[in-house]
């Protein structure tokens, strides 16, 4: 049986700031937590139900709890039997990105963005994502749901980003509105690809540090693009 105190010090760890502050993140549901725990996040406590206890009777710092427990400290309407606090990586370092292809991400807000492209960089094999400040948390709890599990494969760096191009020396591709039809660019083995804002593109500020514009190209009516619907489509044209 979870304690009042327990309840509350878990609903705490949906603010970035006590996250922070814990250096902790939380994951539900049975695939998330399989892949972090094969991956060898490292597990603070699991809160699950008996069914699921009961068929990994090997997991450490278990504790069974009911589904109104689960539904009192999960971040979702319906819960999967299953909620896990994981342990944050150490902090990634920007290295290794010769010879690959890495997105840079401008500004991206919204959490299921984030999360979505995290997934789909794993489908194509990215290692590396490089992000601005003001990016969306990787460990907000909507961006670890909508990762399912590619968390555990993808790296990401937050870091200012204009200091970052300012000693890069690697190709970079910026998607714009204006830019050079993506079909019409070579497939790459090594190049940053920035995905900008959801509703302002790339910032000014880092549009100078852009060799190469590129463009999805439109056919119907739609205002704008899908941030990691965008993300996709030109990873698909640049490694597929």
């Amino acid at each position: 049986m979870l304690s009042r105190n327990e309840v509350k010090y878990i609903q705490t760890l949906r603010h970035k700031k006590n996250r922070d502050e814990e250096d902790v993140f939380t994951a539900e549901g049975l695939k998330v937590i399989s892949e972090l725990i094969e991956a060898d996040f490292n597990l603070k406590k699991i809160y699950a139900l008996k069914d699921w206890l009961d068929e990994h009777t090997d997991i450490e710092n278990a504790v069974e709890i009911t589904e109104d427990e689960l539904k009192k400290i999960s971040n979702f309407k319906t819960p999967n039997k299953v909620f896990a606090i994981f342990r944050k990586k150490t902090a990634e370092q920007i290295h290794g990105l010769k010879n690959k292809i890495t997105l840079v991400l401008d500004g991206i807000q919204d959490p299921g963005n984030l999360g979505t492209i995290v997934r789909t960089a794993d489908w194509f094999g990215i290692e590396n994502i490089i992000a601005s400040t003001d990016t969306a948390d990787i460990y907000n709890p909507k961006v670890v749901q909508a990762t399912m599990g590619s968390i555990a494969r993808v790296s990401i760096v937050y870091t200012d980003l204009k200091a970052f191009l300012s000693n890069n020396k690697i190709v970079v591709l910026g998607a714009v509105l204006d830019g050079e039809n993506i079909s019409a660019i070579e497939k790459l083995t090594e190049s940053l690809v920035i995905i900008g804002n959801e509703s302002k593109g790339i910032r000014n500020e880092i549009q100078p540090f852009i060799h190469k514009k590129i463009s999805i190209p439109k056919k119907g009516n739609a205002e704008s693009l899908n941030a990691a619907v965008a993300a996709g489509i030109i990873l698909a044209k640049l490694v597929s």
